[in-house]
């Protein structure tokens, strides 16, 4: 058994690591921490775990950390940067899944993070947890930034269409939906669902974080790829949906041919037959992304369509297939769920 433990799992994301990991076959639950719910059963603060998590929330502990071959921070942002040191050191590996570790320019990262990186070497040393790109590097890892959600969903919508040059590399538009879920559970009033309901709205429309992490996967891909990106908020739980609008360089068949031939093997990308229109709900609870392709009419223009799980191909689910890569595991283990509906 590979014995598991979660820094700061009371958010969204920590909750959706627990189901998970509760039914994961080779995984025991060690550890889970919480400054400020130390002593609280976790099963008080997420019902649904009853009889399923017998963990109490504890305050931090690198001798408790010790106990496990493999730590989850779910954490806010610049929080794991501040322990992951000691954590490596002692021969743990460690899943972040925030951002402290996902770009590789610190500059960068200072910019749209607003701090002083205070760990320049970790961050030499992650490895970007996107599987369907970097899998043989996550099996060697030992630090794993899992990505961010729409990160996820746009990249796997263009990473064939770019490693194969089907499209032309500065043409790209992703136009995002999320539902409320991704701001996390303190996301405060403006993603209260009162607020939300009944009303769309774009946010972040001159820069928004997960823009240079995008940027950085598409540049590794292609070197001269560039994008507009624009996220909106819907009234809505869960969820991404990423329409990417490109110019097309093959001829709309060759081009869905070759997008289900680069997919063919990977567990977790459907895609789905010519014009199909993939929905969130069919991802609900998933570690799923379905794409589509349409080709605008008359016109060299194609839009691609991928939907995900925010919290789960975009989160949890996702960091637990690079657990599973890590420690040299089925990489669909715990992972079967199959999305909900309705």
């Amino acid at each position: 058994m590979i014995k598991v433990g979660i820094i700061g799992g009371t958010g969204y994301t920590g909750v959706e690591l627990l189901r998970l990991l509760a039914n994961h076959p080779q995984v025991s639950l060690e550890i889970i921490t919480s400054r400020s719910n130390a002593g609280t059963a976790v099963s008080e603060l997420f019902p649904n775990l009853r009889g399923k998590v017998d963990l109490v929330f504890t305050e931090p502990s690198l001798d408790d950390y010790k106990r496990c071959d493999l730590v989850f921070f779910a954490t806010p942002n610049t929080v794991a940067m501040h322990q992951v040191d000691e954590l490596l050191q002692a021969g743990i590996r460690v899943i972040d899944l925030a951002a402290d570790f996902r770009l590789k320019d610190l500059q960068e990262w200072q910019k749209w993070y607003g701090a002083e990186h205070v760990s320049p070497a970790s961050v030499e040393q992650a490895v970007y947890g996107l599987p369907e790109m970097n899998r043989e590097q996550i099996r060697q890892a030992q630090l794993v930034a899992n990505p961010g959600c729409y990160v996820t969903a746009v990249t796997l919508a263009l990473l064939p269409l770019l490693k194969h040059e089907l499209i032309r590399p500065d043409s790209i538009i992703a136009d995002c939906k999320s539902g409320v879920s991704g701001a996390g559970r303190n996301g405060g009033f403006a993603t209260a669902m009162c607020e939300v309901s009944e009303s769309v709205k774009a946010y972040a429309v001159s820069g928004h974080r997960h823009y240079p992490e995008i940027r950085q996967n598409l540049r590794y891909i292609h070197d001269s790829a560039d994008l507009v990106f624009v996220p909106h908020l819907m009234p809505m739980i869960r969820g991404i949906h990423a329409t990417v609008y490109c110019e097309a360089l093959e001829a709309i068949d060759h081009i869905q041919q070759q997008v289900e031939t680069f997919y063919s093997e990977e567990p977790f990308v459907d895609i789905m037959p010519a014009g199909s229109l993939p929905e969130t709900r069919s991802v609900k609870g998933a570690n799923d992304c379905r794409i589509a392709i349409h080709r605008i009419p008359d016109s060299n223009r194609i839009v691609v369509l991928s939907v995900i799980d925010n919290l789960v191909k975009g989160a949890a689910g996702q960091a637990v297939q690079n657990m599973n890569l890590m420690m040299s595991i089925p990489e669909t283990e715990g992972l079967q769920g199959i999305g909900l509906v309705p």
